[in-house]
């Protein structure tokens, strides 16, 4: 691999500064990355410009399936099964992956911008010119789940809360805030608001990212007939890619796979809810040994405390009455099966109760970029409703179990 240097001079603008742009041959394919700001007209202008000259055969873009599919098709959401989601487990992603969004659109409606619109760009010359669209970003899915496990549980509590205060503030992005975005990820500014430690998110929403586009980028110029690419990525990822391109990767598909992979849970993290379900499980028993009244009262604080916090979740993401009473009902019962989420459970009847409309769906990304919207779009309130009494239900389990620890021990 070669740097090609006549293709990188000084920059003679400002302007051009902010677009900074590395040539490096792969394979006998010349690839040209432009590090881009995500929220620069400047970025669009170069974009069109690099285009317009026609040296490509081959456009790649810092975009995964699902976020490509976001900008072609901004209608997906409206067909997206609820039912499906909760059933697979994907509704705290699904509702994660919204809050994000709403993150961005308030930075959009703050600035005036939208961000990406260099991708947008990309894209729309690259189809109109007849080009092939090579998506090299890693699926934003895995990332978000990869971030999840790459922090201790405690800094996963802060993340989570963070990331539903987002919901609820209207504060303006800060300044700081808009100047790493012009950095070029916007990822990493989205986490970033929501971390205590921004730096521990590095590894898995930059260094990683990195490799797998600067793997992806290897293994397309060495499997395909592509004579020269034009990669269109953040500028923030740009010194990363050229190193690891620079060094070479080997085994290319191993890595890409392996960056794919979601990191299995630990094995005390999947132990400690069963654990947790044994100790309860022995309270009562311990209780019953010593007399029929402490047991039947261990039973009813279980009972008071798991489904009151779960029913009070629901209440506060509007769920229908009914689906506050499930919530009460299920709650103490599926704590004391990992398996099973009480979640899973209130969402499904709101869905069934209050049968979200195709409008609900079309709406999704714009009711969510509002307060109002989350509770207003049946959609967004079922997730609500989904998150909301699973935490409710998850702190009761914990104050019960410290009841029920206190009564043991004559507190």
């Amino acid at each position: 691999m070669k740097f090609m240097n006549a293709a990188t001079p000084e920059p003679k603008t400002a302007s051009e500064a902010q677009e900074p742009l590395v040539q490096i041959e792969v394979a006998g394919t010349r690839l040209t990355i432009l590090g881009t700001a995500h929220i620069s007209r400047a970025s669009v202008d170069k974009v069109k410009q690099l285009l317009n000259t026609e040296a490509y055969d081959a456009v790649a873009v810092e975009l995964c399936p699902s976020r490509y599919n976001a900008i072609v098709n901004p209608d997906s959401l409206a067909k997206m099964d609820l039912f499906q989601v909760i059933r697979e487990g994907r509704a705290t992603m699904v509702t994660a992956s919204l809050v994000l969004s709403a993150y961005q659109q308030r930075m959009a409606d703050q600035l005036g911008i939208k961000p990406g619109e260099e991708m947008r760009m990309a894209i729309e010359l690259a189809n109109k010119a007849g080009l092939p669209i090579l998506l090299i970003d890693r699926e934003v899915g895995i990332t978000l789940k990869r971030v999840y496990r790459s922090v201790p549980w405690w800094r996963r509590l802060t993340l989570i809360s963070g990331l539903l205060a987002s919901v609820i503030t209207r504060e303006k992005v800060s300044e700081q805030e808009i100047e790493r975005l012009k950095e070029g990820d916007i990822l990493e500014t989205t986490f970033s608001q929501f971390a205590d430690q921004a730096q521990e998110l590095y590894h898995p929403l930059i260094d990683e990212r990195d490799r797998y586009m600067a793997a992806r980028l290897q293994d397309e110029a060495s499997g395909a007939a592509y004579h020269s690419v034009l990669a269109v990525v953040g500028a923030g990822h740009l010194k990363g890619i050229k190193s690891y391109l620079s060094g070479g990767l080997d085994a290319t598909k191993n890595l890409i796979a392996e960056l794919d992979r979601i990191p299995p849970a630990g094995i005390g993290m999947k132990l400690f809810p069963w654990l947790i379900v044994l100790l309860i499980l022995a309270g009562f028993m311990i209780g019953f040994s010593r007399s029929a009244d402490l047991g039947i009262q261990l039973i009813l604080d279980w009972v008071l405390i798991n489904g009151s916090l779960s029913a009070l979740g629901a209440l506060l993401a509007g769920a229908h009455l009914l689906t506050v009473g499930t919530a009460f009902i299920a709650a103490p019962l599926t704590s004391l099966n990992p398996t099973v989420g009480a979640g899973m459970v209130t969402a499904a009847v709101e869905v069934y109760l209050r049968k979200p409309k195709v409008g609900d769906f079309s709406r999704l990304r714009e009711d969510t970029s509002h307060l109002k919207g989350w509770w207003r779009n049946r959609v967004a309130r079922t997730l609500l409703v989904f998150v909301f009494s699973t935490l409710g239900s998850v702190a009761g389990t914990y104050l019960a179990g410290f009841r029920i620890f206190d009564k043991l021990t004559g507190g």
